[in-house]
């Protein structure tokens, strides 16, 4: 039997082509665990080739390229690399820890190269507002890696705010957290100031931020009070140092392991924040968000990874009668990691804007920043965007 026209229509919206007459030069800046799972994904991609690296430690880039079998071209900085024209690069992913985003970025933008960049996107709002200056200028993108973003459970909280059903937005209840997960396997380079300038707030409480915000279309922020405390991080005693045989950290523990706030964002929402690396409780609760039509929860996840917890559901009227809707998990189809790359490979073959912007997430790193400022000070301010 034929199949019929619209079947012919299914199996060709089913099937991506690549084209590969052209391959993306691609260099990695730092060489550290995360670029691991950059370079694996780029590695799936067919019209991709990793051709250099860098790294400040002395042979660590060799050595990460030698772990791939790839012959690549290493340096020492990533000006050095950058300054060499010979590698034609189109684009490089910016791995290295969250003090010296702003400065890869700005430096590649300025050299005409496309950015995907790691999560925080930098430490202060400052630091944000130069790189979208730059982008803006270099005509290039910059793509922040937030995967979750890609999860089909996150695409539909945004469509359900977007179809109405929750009406007015007025109250917004996130976070997440661990009980005890201060990332130190692999150093101390999350939890030193000289490297990391943020902790839980920087590193998961900027994903917990993207999930709410980006579903109600990223509002100015106005006002934010904020807290944040490091309790766990300098105990020696602290189980997961115990653990590992490094009771030393907590010496070198300069960032916050918990923090919270009350923002304030244009359209007269309200936003109640808190994240946490190390805490005495499984979660601080599940995502709230409320309007005047309906209320959605987001059950919580036991540490953030990408999704959500459970089905959602929606809480709402039908013909007078107060009602609940559950809301399934849907199984998103393919590795998370491996979306952020080839849409950002899309998007610079393709002409298209970036997959995560710089100007909504310059939203996001002035609230980070908000809290941190208001926190030191103890009280309320006001969040301040620079121009840009």
């Amino acid at each position: 039997m034929e199949k019929s026209n619209l079947d012919l229509f299914k199996e060709v919206q089913s099937n991506t082509v690549i084209d590969t007459s052209k391959k993306l030069r691609i260099g990695i800046i730092g060489t550290g665990w995360i670029a691991a799972a950059h370079m694996e994904n780029y590695l799936k991609q067919p019209d991709v080739q990793v051709v250099a690296g860098c790294d400040l430690i002395e042979g660590k880039a060799e050595a990460f390229f030698k772990e791939y079998g790839i012959q690549a071209k290493c340096y020492r900085s990533h000006k050095e690399m950058l300054d060499d024209e010979s590698l034609q690069l189109d684009a490089v992913s910016v791995c290295t820890y969250n003090r010296t985003h702003a400065e890869c970025t700005i430096y590649a933008l300025n050299k005409g190269i496309h950015v995907l960049l790691e999560k925080p996107m930098c430490v202060t709002i400052d630091e944000a507002a130069e790189i979208v200056k730059a982008e803006k200028k270099s005509g290039k993108i910059v793509s922040v890696g937030f995967q979750p973003r890609l999860d089909e459970n996150m695409k539909m909280i945004k469509k359900i705010v977007e179809s109405g059903k929750l009406g007015k937005i007025y109250y917004i209840q996130t976070g997440g957290g661990r009980r005890r997960g201060i990332p130190t396997p692999f150093g101390t380079t999350f939890i030193e100031d000289a490297t990391a300038g943020l902790g839980a707030l920087g590193d998961i409480g900027c994903y917990s931020l993207d999930m709410v915000l980006n579903a109600i279309g990223y509002p100015k922020p106005l006002t934010v009070s904020g807290y944040k405390s490091n309790f766990f991080g300098t105990r020696a005693d602290y189980s997961n140092y115990v653990a590992s045989g490094h009771p030393e950290y907590a010496k070198k523990f300069e960032v916050d392991d918990f923090a919270a706030a009350f923002i304030r964002l244009e359209g007269d929402i309200v936003l109640d924040f808190r994240i946490a690396w190390a805490m005495n409780l499984d979660t601080p609760g599940d995502t709230i968000i409320l309007g005047t039509e309906g209320g959605l929860r987001i059950p919580s996840t036991e540490c953030w990874n990408g999704s959500v917890g459970g089905a959602m559901k929606l809480y709402h009227e039908v013909c007078g009668a107060q009602t609940e809707t559950e809301i399934p998990i849907i199984k998103t189809k393919g590795d998370l990691f491996e979306l952020k790359i080839r849409s950002f490979l899309d998007a610079i073959k393709n002409g298209t804007p970036a997959p995560v912007g710089t100007s909504q997430i310059l939203y996001n790193q002035a609230i980070i920043d908000g809290i941190f400022k208001s926190a030191e000070l103890g009280k309320e301010i006001e969040i301040v965007i620079p121009k840009c």
